[in-house]
């Protein structure tokens, strides 16, 4: 398992080749240093993902004793009490009555309407980057652009914007492996800070509602006027915000950092416009976003013979299961016309990400605009990788124009 070790730089820099020893090694191997079992073959993560048996909490049905599981630290609960009741962190019946709500106000139609505003954003964005000769391709687009359109779907006023990507990078830190101390402190800082700030928008639009989806998850309710509490609401649209733009960030500067590495694909992608739609699909999957998702043992389970007990962790390892050989024809390469991609990066079953359509319509928009108006987009310094393993990016990526 020397491979395998989520805290190497070298590792976290290229880990699908340590992917690959796991997948040869079996279906299932345990990892002492994190207590849980990994997964890294596509068809046991795409049925695992949809498995009652594991959920994303246990504290539907059991307490942390009974789970052989201790408590979180007093000084966390912040942190905690906003995770716990967004639905990617629930399991039925509440994640079926949130997920319910909320697709009331999340509409595909909704996403629909969206599309002229994303394109126009994502050419302002790229325009001005052209301007000025080039500049850093996280910060000048990748990250601008979801964090308008999501603040702008949940009605967070422009004024109020620039606090969103730092509050959702610090709550994010904690889905890594084993995080320190002082990134539990960042978390539960921005959890306040964010809890706080969306408690009084909530207020706000109580009294006066808009045209937008904390209005729309505020007035939705069931045949049963079931509605969701107040910090439903805050973890709901914090979740959204977060959700809603960290993978669509991370896969826009994988993706072009793997089209620089791979010029053959990038050219053909130049000279076919009509290949955006299966370039987005392809570079999620070939450098995969979230690269691990976890799941808690609910009811034992047996993995190609070996039994995993109640109160287990089973970490199912998206970018190894994206590089499968025995789903992916020559999933080392990176192929824009790859037609047959059933890629995880989505995840599946009740928790598969009700983001989607968005996240592509955002990718499809920042890869045409870029295409389009910076055809002469290059590498201008090689870029570092972040240290985190779960959410997989880039510090920067420079590029130049002209």
């Amino acid at each position: 398992m020397a491979a395998f070790d989520p805290w190497d730089p070298a590792f976290v820099d290229d880990p699908y080749p340590a992917y690959a020893e796991l997948r040869d090694r079996g279906r299932v191997t345990y990892y002492e240093p994190t207590d849980q079992w990994l997964v890294p073959r596509h068809a046991d993560v795409s049925a695992l993902l949809r498995d009652r048996r594991l959920g994303r909490t246990y504290q539907h049905r059991f307490t942390h004793e009974d789970f052989g599981r201790t408590a979180p630290p007093p000084e966390h609960e912040p942190f905690h009490t906003l995770n716990d009741h967004g639905m990617l962190d629930l399991e039925p019946p509440d994640h079926t009555r949130i997920r319910r709500l909320v697709s009331k106000a999340f509409t595909p139609r909704t996403v629909e309407q969206l599309k002229p505003y994303v394109s126009q954003l994502a050419a302002e964005l790229v325009d001005a980057l052209v301007a000025k000769g080039g500049g850093d391709l996280l910060t000048d687009v990748a990250e601008p652009l979801p964090v308008a359109v999501i603040a702008e779907m949940l009605g967070i006023p422009e004024s109020d914007r620039a606090p969103l990507r730092p509050w959702s990078a610090d709550i994010c830190g904690m889905y890594e492996l084993s995080p320190s101390e002082d990134t539990a402190a960042k978390a539960v800082r921005a959890s306040d800070e964010f809890s706080s700030y969306l408690r009084e928008l909530i207020a706000a639009r109580r009294k006066n509602p808009g045209d937008d989806l904390i209005s729309g998850m505020i007035a939705a309710h069931d045949e049963d006027d079931d509605r969701l509490t107040e910090q439903e609401l805050i973890s709901t649209a914090v979740l959204l915000l977060n959700a809603g733009h960290e993978a669509t960030v991370n896969s826009t500067v994988n993706g072009w950092w793997a089209l620089f590495r791979n010029p053959e694909q990038l050219a053909a992608l130049r000279a076919d416009h009509s290949l955006i739609p299966s370039a987005v699909e392809e570079l999620m999957r070939y450098d995969t976003p979230l690269q691990l998702f976890e799941r808690w043992v609910l009811d034992e389970i047996e993995i190609d013979g070996t039994t995993i007990p109640r109160g287990a962790e089973i970490a199912m390892l998206f970018g190894a299961a994206n590089h499968d050989p025995a789903v992916f024809t020559d999933p080392g390469r990176l192929d824009l016309t790859r037609a047959d991609n059933p890629h995880i990066s989505f995840s599946a079953g009740i928790h598969y990400c009700i983001g989607a359509p968005l996240a592509r319509i955002e990718l499809a928009a920042s890869m045409g605009a870029l295409l389009e108006r910076a055809p002469t987009l290059r590498l201008a310094a090689e870029p570092e990788r972040k240290p985190n393993f779960v959410i997989r990016g880039l510090e920067g990526l420079s590029v130049e124009v002209g």
